[in-house]
């Protein structure tokens, strides 16, 4: 979890191909209408989200159900956010990739096409409550080293 450009996809893909896990990238999920406002610089309304939290929820309880493993990359970044997310589901884990906005304008700036471009930068950090109960990892470390805190940290 973390804003945009603090590196989820890039860790949560790797870290799923290490434990041969699926991943699922949660930008994947949104609808193309939420794509398109937030392509235009528009931040999502907590009413706009609901659903899109919904639904990776039931992916996240898909997967327990079936006594599986996942990786989801999500900003998950409002407290709420992350309770609609673990709700009535155990195991579920949250890694914050903690970076400053200086690190995060320039990763946004270098990548090129994707919908959450630097526009959206300023009310994600407005929205970010920095979480309590997840393990905080600087965002800065090369991804390799990221990976190796989270398996030591988790038991993986």
């Amino acid at each position: 979890m973390g804003p945009a450009g603090a590196g989820k996809t890039t860790v949560g893909r790797a870290l799923a191909d290490a434990q041969g896990w699926p991943f699922v990238d949660g930008d994947d999920v949104h609808t193309a209408a939420a794509v398109a406002k937030m392509r235009a610089g528009i931040p999502l309304t907590d009413v706009e989200r609901a659903p899109w939290l919904t639904s990776l929820h039931d992916i996240l309880a898909a997967t327990l159900d079936r006594r599986g493993h996942l990786v989801l990359a999500c900003s998950a970044l409002k407290d709420r956010y992350r309770e609609v997310l673990r709700d009535g589901l155990r195991g579920v884990r949250f890694v914050y990739l903690k970076a400053d906005e200086q690190m995060l304008a320039r990763r946004l700036a270098d990548r090129g096409g994707h919908f959450a471009g630097p526009a959206l930068l300023t009310s994600q950090l407005a929205d970010l409550e920095e979480p309590g109960d997840a393990l905080t990892v600087d965002a800065t470390e090369p991804p390799e080293r990221i990976i190796a805190i989270i398996r030591r940290e988790f038991g993986l």
